[in-house]
């Protein structure tokens, strides 16, 4: 089984102009699919994966609501277990983790760059600690954004930080535990409670860096993930498979550390 658990696609409606904007502002001019989900559902046929983990992100308090909607919509796509969203300026948002949680979503994503804050800020505790209470799964986009380059508002140092307040409920650090701060992640995230993905890291993370970290963390913490459409679930299935590692290790990583944690 294979399980690409980071990626992303917007509402029909809206899907050509949310990727025309990330375009222009990531500089990214050839996505791998149109942003729609059927255009994901269609790039996930033809790259071999069984399930797609579809992150979605409310970049202002307003758009909770909708944001979640649209998620909750995905539950009904055979292939597609989505995730929904939580602004930490929303005065609803522990009640909407509730909602989530009642629509059957299994956890959340977090993007403190796109939500404008930092990931060890205290006023998150509570949202954590909803979270946690509710065995949610949280992902947090970790390290540099192409698109909001500065400041990085979620460091591996930051994460490390907080992992005690989601009450041993599942964390995944997107990014290998950060792009571009992979000797940080060595230094703060590996060995601890804390999923890594592999999103993005296709021809930006060197192999030899991805086989340190999972030699130092384990196997077993290592999530496949594309960050469709910016990169392809194939070419990130061909980082896994040229990593000097065990086949049972590779297994793992493609789809049995996420089957597992999904509860597939």
């Amino acid at each position: 089984m294979i399980i690409d658990f980071h990626t992303h696609c917007f509402p029909e409606k809206i899907a050509e102009k949310a990727m025309a904007q990330l375009r222009r502002r990531s500089g990214i001019t050839r996505p791998f699919h149109s942003g729609s989900p059927e255009s994901l559902l269609d790039l996930q046929r033809k790259n071999g994966v069984d399930y797609s983990v579809v992150l979605n992100i409310a970049t202002n308090p307003r758009q909770q609501k909708s944001v979640n909607d649209f998620a909750i919509s995905l539950c009904r796509t055979e292939g597609f277990i989505p995730f929904g969203s939580i602004h930490p300026d929303s005065p609803d948002a522990l009640a909407e983790l509730e909602r989530l949680k009642e629509n059957g979503i299994k956890g959340v994503k977090l993007h403190p760059d796109y939500q404008d804050f930092y990931a060890d800020d205290e006023k998150m505790l509570p949202i954590y600690e909803k979270i946690g209470s509710l065995n949610m799964i949280t992902v947090f986009h970790c390290g540099t954004d192409i698109g909001y380059p500065e400041p990085v508002h979620c460091t591996p140092e930051r994460i490390s930080k907080v992992l005690e307040a989601f009450g041993g409920a599942p964390v995944v650090a997107a990014h290998f535990g950060g792009t571009c701060a992979w000797e940080e992640t060595k230094e703060f995230l590996c060995g601890k409670d804390v999923y890594l993905d592999t999103a993005y890291c296709c021809g930006v993370l060197p192999p030899v860096k991805a086989e340190e970290i999972i030699a130092l963390h384990g196997a077993d913490k290592i999530l496949l993930g594309s960050d469709a459409p910016w990169q392809s679930p194939a070419d990130n299935i061909g980082l896994i498979d040229c990593l000097d590692i065990s086949e049972d290790e590779k297994r793992a990583i493609l789809g049995e550390n996420a089957r597992r944690l999904l509860g597939i």
